[in-house]
């Protein structure tokens, strides 16, 4: 039953994660910066779980797990997030999407690295397919010059899938041990204390009288939905599923995503990004079978 019920969490999760890219983007430049609304998510998520941890699910956490859970709030939140809206302010909702969907392939050459997953063949390949239609995505049809735009944003996009991967692999015994509440006060607690330095400009031109109910619902929905809810669901599922197969259920967000962004904005879904997508998705599946997390010796 807790199997079930932690693939059932990571299946909304990722809902709201798919959800998430072309509601964001609609805030962003006209509305609010990506440090602004960093700023928001962050600092409203850590109060709130800070609140309930504190009240409901008060446990102790040992000094030495300190370090580590910086580290989640440093990869899972502060560069993770950071990223993510920089190059999604740059980039469109399918390339965002479909660059994030590479994660799982990462979360494997990272397990490799960190606690010695075993490297086969196939996952071999794997690696080498999502890298690849991870490049075309990155690349293709975009000025490969330091001023284009939209490449720079899907390079910080990559770059934050990469940081996502790291905090999926930290993250795990940290689950096994704590409370999901505990993990996520300490982790967005770290997070936004790492973002204060980079926000001391936020909301100075901010023109609050220009938001209308549909912005106000957006971020909410940003700061609630796919910030809140989103990072304690897959904490759950992680106290049962490895980083392997939580990150497996990443593919429902490029599905998502370019079907709000195509009614939304008319952005368009081309042979060429069906092809990278493909890709990506045939490598996950290639690294994605029977990955084993093991603990250290």
């Amino acid at each position: 039953m807790k199997k079930y019920r932690a693939h059932i969490a990571l299946i909304a999760a990722n809902i709201f994660f798919g959800i998430n890219y072309p509601i964001a983007k609609g805030l962003m430049p006209d509305y609010l910066q990506p440090i602004e609304i960093i700023f928001l998510r962050a600092g409203i998520s850590a109060i709130l779980f800070f609140i309930l941890q504190r009240f409901f699910f008060f446990e102790k956490t040992e000094k030495k797990d300190l370090f580590p859970l910086a580290l989640c709030g440093l990869f899972g939140v502060s560069i993770n997030q950071l990223l993510f809206f920089e190059g999604l302010n740059l980039s469109t909702s399918i390339d965002a999407s479909i660059i994030m969907a590479i994660i799982p392939v990462m979360v494997l050459i990272i397990s490799v690295i960190y606690i010695k997953e075993k490297l086969t063949i196939s996952k071999s390949v794997g690696i080498i397919l999502g890298a690849m239609g991870a490049i075309v995505t990155i690349v293709y049809g975009k000025e490969l010059s330091s001023g284009s735009d939209q490449l720079k944003g899907n390079i910080f996009l990559f770059i934050n899938a990469f940081s996502y991967s790291i905090y999926f692999v930290i993250v795990k015994p940290l689950m096994e041990k704590y409370n999901p509440f505990t993990v996520m006060k300490w982790t967005f607690l770290f997070g936004f204390l790492f973002i204060i330095p980079f926000s001391s400009h936020a909301f100075a031109n901010v023109n609050w009288a220009t938001f209308n109910i549909f912005t106000w619902s957006a971020l909410a929905y940003v700061i609630i939905a796919t910030t809140f809810f989103a990072y304690l669901l897959i904490a759950f599922s992680m106290k049962t599923v490895n980083p392997g197969v939580a990150s497996f259920y990443i593919y429902l967000q490029p599905v998502i995503a370019s079907i709000l962004a195509m009614i939304m904005y008319d952005e368009k879904i081309t042979i060429v990004k069906i092809c990278s997508a493909l890709m990506i998705f045939t490598g996950v599946y290639m690294v994605s079978r029977k990955i084993r997390i093991r603990k250290n010796a």
